[in-house]
């Protein structure tokens, strides 16, 4: 975690990649950076990154990693495998929970390491308003958490997140 994301407050967005392949992972990704360089995220190009090109988002996660002094990613990846072991067992978990396992588990990650989180947005798995007061009840020290569809298109914090996902 760069030091700056220690001492100021931060942004932190959430999405995924890989969701709609019947085969491979599903792989989910945070982006975070201080509230004070929202605007470094849009210079560098960080959009909905489906709206991209493969080459568009190798270059702006190619800047991302040139700005780890100012921000930070941690992707993870969910194995077919273990995406059909939790929706097959005899007590069944659905692939939007997985999903928000990972999610709570990567905001987790990034808060132990030592990330000053302070904000949440989150591109949407399920019902948004069931998403984001659980998130809520479990960070309640998070002064905002915002789910919503499409956020990887209204966030750039969110579109960093999604275009780690994709390339990283």
């Amino acid at each position: 975690v760069p030091q700056i994301c220690k001492d100021e407050p931060c942004q932190l967005g959430i999405d995924e990649a890989g969701r709609g392949p019947v085969l491979g992972p599903m792989v989910y990704g945070i982006a975070y950076a201080p509230l004070t360089k929202k605007q470094l995220l849009v210079d560098i190009g960080c959009a909905d990154s489906k709206s991209l090109t493969e080459e568009e988002r190798d270059t702006i996660f190619d800047k991302i990693c040139e700005n780890r002094e100012n921000m930070g990613y941690i992707v993870e990846a969910i194995s077919p495998n273990i995406i059909a072991n939790s929706m097959y067992r005899r007590s069944k978990t659905s692939l939007n929970e997985v999903s928000m396992s990972s999610a709570i588990g990567l905001i987790k990650r990034a808060m132990e390491a030592g990330a000053k989180i302070t904000e949440v947005y989150v591109d949407t798995v399920g019902k948004p308003e069931k998403y984001q007061a659980r998130l809520k009840s479990i960070f309640p020290d998070i002064g905002k958490i915002v789910v919503a569809k499409k956020a990887d298109s209204t966030y750039p914090i969110v579109s960093a997140a999604s275009i780690c996902a994709k390339v990283a």
